[in-house]
């Protein structure tokens, strides 16, 4: 008989040291395997051999006939248990599909390379930032947008599968992977994509797909891609780096581009950051390291497309005679584009038909019952929704608090706008794009049809600022720049910055003669603002990196968000403030401890939150301080992306 120490994928276990099962027979580190779990039976995957217990064990039920997992999989298990604490069950999730092919299951593996690839037609800045980066290790590409960074993908990724490596290039987003896919497909032959969105059996067809392949593959996805079960791996690619989608908001609290880092030193390979506004800790790590940082300046069609780029205060109502959200120059330049048949992006970072409802008598406002937010106006369901919950209930026809009927609904959002566009341009095909979308009306599903021009208005949330590039686009209306600027975080200019430079990045790209961008704000005068519209990195970089630096924020320190949940806010706030007293007395010599406060969403269902914000030097104290928090009604989040 033999023993095996077994990581099982299932929530339901929540303890980090792994469990012993029985087998009969020898099975290999990496093995997959079926084993029972209370009453269940659930996959695990084999980490070692040890000796017989002092306890009875369960039997493992199951083996299967797979390949079993490389040594590089089960070091970043073990790695990821150190640096993003977590219970087993949660962190063998990211390794494991939901759904483990059978042993007899038919798997197409349609990814074979081509034996020729087709030459990759760089420009001379292109070909000097392949040729920048020969060797292993980590490089942060920055490009700005239309430089043609995907080219340069494809041309490391052609060098990478020469050598006999696979390939991993991660998207932000899930809506983003088929237009990289169709645009590396050209270079690299069949592409294997993987991502959550798939049926359980599509999705466990890939993995094994990827687990079975003999050749290099080519692989594409969002951040779970990362632990796709590779063989020898030659190079991965953020594409997008700087995004706060690269961070896992559930255990484990993973960040993407750490994980990257440790992936490709296990497997020894090259590491790529690209984006045209790098995260400014990454560009700061990078420059304290001495890693190469890789400069592509130039649009990549060799065209130079001028772009007028117009300011426009929105507190001057006088500019707003047509509309009350679009000015009078955003209308105009919408009615030139229409009548030269060019396409319009309309982008504003917020859903729905209006951010509130409010009683124009007494000045009630329509609030989620769980989560004390905002409910937002949908237009076209006539209902109110939690964006936070997902709760939502019939607009009301008179308030509440004192019976008056004057209900008005302002701040708008995307639907709003859209509706706005149609009753000026009935003419006019306008698509709304943001995660309100059903399946059928996602962007992926419609991406064809947009390039081909079918689309007259995008009107959007940040979906669309990233990754877009559509020859038929002209015109740029940003209907409220500063969105970002009113949130109390460290990261909400950095996130200004980025979501400007990403917009206004989709026109200009050397595709047309001409771009129109107008940019609506309350805040013309602002810093942020100025430096995203000149596209001065620099001057941006060196204010933002002085003032985290004076406050203690990342990139010169790390950073702990923990969490007490409570039926009362009083409750919340006492045991958050007691944690923090017990904190401080064992910690206080070596991390800075912020708070207890309560949560920016304080409300949370029917629970209500308070946190405490742990600053640190040296990392090491943060996983020390989570191995001592209580397990029931405290979570953490490491290395937060945001502190909301």
């Amino acid at each position: 008989m033999y023993f095996y120490e077994v990581w099982v994928r299932s929530n339901r276990y929540r303890k980090n040291t792994p469990l012993t099962y029985s087998s009969e027979v020898k099975i290999e580190p990496g093995g997959l395997v079926m084993v029972p779990l209370q009453s269940q039976s659930v996959p695990g995957v084999v980490m070692r051999q040890v000796k017989r217990p002092s306890f009875t064990c369960k039997q493992i039920s199951y083996v299967y006939e797979h390949p079993p997992l490389s040594a590089e999989a089960l070091d970043l298990f073990n790695w990821l248990q150190g640096y993003y604490p977590a219970p087993i069950g949660a962190l063998t999730q990211l390794f494991l599909p939901p759904q483990l092919p059978s042993n007899s299951a038919e798997v197409s593996n349609s990814t074979p390379i081509k034996r020729h690839l087709p030459e990759v037609g760089l420009t001379p800045a292109q070909k000097q930032a392949v040729a920048a980066m020969p060797n292993v290790g980590t490089y942060v590409l920055h490009g700005r947008t239309g430089s043609g960074k995907t080219r340069v993908y494809a041309a490391l990724a052609q060098e990478s599968l020469r050598q006999g490596k696979s390939v991993l290039i991660l998207s932000p987003e899930i809506s983003l992977a088929p237009q990289l896919a169709a645009e590396l497909t050209k270079y690299l032959g069949n592409v294997i994509t993987i991502h959550s969105k798939m049926t359980a059996k599509e999705r466990g067809e890939a993995w094994r797909t990827i687990l079975d392949a003999v050749q290099p593959v080519v692989v594409i996805g969002p951040r779970s891609a990362l632990f796709s079960p590779f063989r020898k791996l030659g190079l991965i690619v953020l594409d997008e780096s700087h995004e706060p989608a690269y961070k896992q908001e559930q255990q484990p609290y993973y960040y993407a581009p750490r994980v990257a880092g440790k992936l490709a030193d296990l497997h020894d390979a090259k590491l790529v950051l690209g984006s045209a506004t790098p995260a400014v800790t990454d560009y700061y790590i990078a420059s304290k390291k001495n890693r190469p940082i890789i400069t592509l300046d130039s649009i990549a069609t060799g065209n130079h497309t001028p772009v007028d780029r117009v300011l426009v205060d929105l507190r001057d109502r006088s500019a707003f005679t047509r509309s009350g959200y679009l000015s009078d120059q955003l209308i105009e330049a919408l009615r030139r584009a229409l009548e030269a048949g060019e396409q319009s992006m309309l982008y504003l970072n917020r859903r729905g038909t209006a951010r509130l409802t409010l009683c124009r008598q007494c000045g009630w406002q329509a609030t989620c019952p769980r989560c004390d937010l905002p409910l937002a106006y949908h237009g076209d369901i006539h209902e109110s929704l939690c964006h936070a919950c997902g709760y939502r209930e019939s607009i009301r026809s008179s308030c509440p608090t004192c019976g008056n009927t004057d209900i008005i609904f302002k701040s708008a959002g995307t639907k709003a706008i859209a509706d706005e566009v149609s009753r000026l341009f009935p003419e006019a095909r306008v698509s709304r794009f943001d995660t309100d979308n059903r399946k059928a009306e996602r962007l992926e599903q419609h991406y064809e049809r947009i390039l081909a021009g079918e689309v007259d208005v995008l009107v959007g949330t940040q979906l669309l600022a990233k990754g877009l590039d559509l020859p038929r686009l002209t015109t740029l209306g940003i209907v409220l720049a500063d969105t970002s600027l009113a949130i109390p975080d460290y990261t909400a200019q950095e996130r200004t910055y980025q979501l400007i430079r990403q917009v206004l990045g989709r026109i200009g790209r050397g595709h047309t003669p001409h771009a129109t961008a107008i940019i609506q704000t309350y805040a013309p005068d602002s810093p942020v603002i100025q430096s995203a519209l000149s596209e001065d990195w620099q001057t941006f970089y060196g204010r933002e990196l002085q003032e985290r630096e004076q406050y203690g924020f990342p990139p010169f320190t790390y950073l702990l968000k923990i969490a007490s949940r409570r039926a009362t806010s009083r409750s919340a706030e006492a045991a958050s403030s007691k944690l923090a007293d017990i904190l401080r007395s064992k910690y206080s010599n070596v991390v800075h401890i912020d708070g207890p406060a309560p949560a920016f969403h304080e409300k949370h269902g029917t629970k209500y939150e308070w946190q405490i914000i742990i600053k640190a030097k040296n990392r090491r104290y943060l996983t020390q301080i989570i191995a001592d928090l209580p397990d029931a009604g405290t979570t953490y989040d490491i290395d937060p992306v945001n502190l909301l």
